[in-house]
């Protein structure tokens, strides 16, 4: 047994299943926290097995001038738990803090943006990147595309362990379509947050063109964000505001019938590694029409079950969203598929092992 650290940015739904599952393992879990932002990225509660540790962070969003406050602080920590290793992400914040405590060793978790994003920022982003990576004893990740770039940012390929993160498919399953599933509306769902690196704007403007040729799409679209005006506005200026619903943000108790209820999943997304959101709905057996982007190919195959449209590209997603909707007889011969498909590779509690094997070559690399 082991007592790991698990070091986070945040509490989101990423956190609450690495740590639920960890503390289910044989491994003693303390979490330390960097940061709270806004509103609660997740509702359910630590584990009661993990130890949540009280520090000098962890109570509002982090700055860079904090920074020197958070690295002592986090050495005091370090020296009262007396930690095994510890897992910490992002790369360029909770892993480089640890990284510069000197600790070992430490397991980077690379969350996708910050090596499909954050890491070309500049070129101190990009040093921290290099600079946590070369400190790692292993780095996880979601796919083969976050792979490929943490070997270009200078991490050795043997000490990568890649996984999907996966979804709860007893949780995330399919299910009836709900009270109107014999209404002749066909409903996208996006479940992406409304900033510019999801699309939203993209998805919006897609949307509006298809709905002026085909009165029965709807579109349901959770979440808020900075976009929030910019939609309403589009949607109000195009007509459709009547056609478009905004639920705001739902739990992960209900998340799993909005699902059930669409009958295209959309992401217009610019950026994504293996996407938890795409996965959560081809687990509930719902097609997906996504971006065209490394991290979507690696889920989704045109024609059976889903299509990929070109990023960025509006009209194209119009036009898909149309052929959606004149080859809604097979959709559930699609959604079937990509239901199989997360049963074969996105199950969580098949994957998680993978995180423990990082575990043992890192104690192993250690000793």
């Amino acid at each position: 047994m082991a007592h790991v650290l698990y070091f986070s940015r945040d509490y989101s739904t990423h956190d609450h299943r690495f740590l639920s599952a960890l503390a289910r393992s044989q491994h003693r879990v303390s979490y330390l926290r960097l940061e709270q932002r806004g509103h609660p990225l997740e509702d359910r509660p630590l584990p009661p097995e993990v130890e949540q540790v009280s520090w000098a962070g962890g109570r509002s969003p982090a700055k860079l001038r904090h920074a020197p406050r958070l690295w002592a602080d986090l050495r005091r920590v370090i020296r009262r738990l007396q930690p095994d290793l510890i897992q910490a992400g992002p790369l360029q914040t909770a892993a480089l803090l640890a990284a510069l405590t000197g600790f070992r060793p430490l397991i980077s978790t690379s969350w996708g943006y910050d090596l499909l994003q954050d890491a070309q920022r500049n070129p101190f982003w990009e040093w921290a990147t290099r600079y946590t990576l070369r400190r790692s004893a292993m780095m996880v990740g979601d796919c083969d595309t976050i792979r490929q770039l943490a070997i270009r940012y200078g991490m050795p390929d043997e000490r990568i362990v890649t996984f999907p993160w996966g979804v709860d498919l007893a949780h995330f399953s399919p299910g009836t379509k709900g009270e109107d599933g014999n209404s002749p509306a066909f409903t996208l769902l996006s479940t992406r947050g409304w900033e510019p690196v999801y699309g939203v704007d993209v998805l919006a403007q897609g949307f509006c063109q298809a709905a002026r040729r085909v009165p029965e799409l709807r579109l349901v679209m959770l979440g808020n964000g900075s976009l929030a005006e910019r939609l309403r506005q589009l949607f109000a200026r195009e007509g459709v505001s009547e056609r478009v619903f905004f639920p705001g943000q739902v739990g992960q108790t209900n998340l799993p019938g909005y699902y059930r209820s669409a009958d295209l999943y959309v992401s217009a997304s610019h950026s994504d590694g293996t996407s938890i959101s795409l996965l959560e709905a081809m687990a509930c057996g719902c097609p997906a029409l996504v971006s065209d982007i490394p991290g979507n190919r690696e889920w989704v195959t045109p024609g059976a079950n889903g299509w990929l449209f070109p990023d960025s590209d509006a009209e194209v997603l119009a036009e898909c969203i149309l052929h959606a909707w004149e080859a809604r007889a097979r959709l559930p011969e699609m959604g079937a598929a990509a239901r199989r498909l997360a049963e074969q590779r996105a199950d969580w509690t098949r994957n998680f092992p993978h995180l423990l094997r990082a575990y043992d070559l890192a104690l192993s690399r250690a000793r």
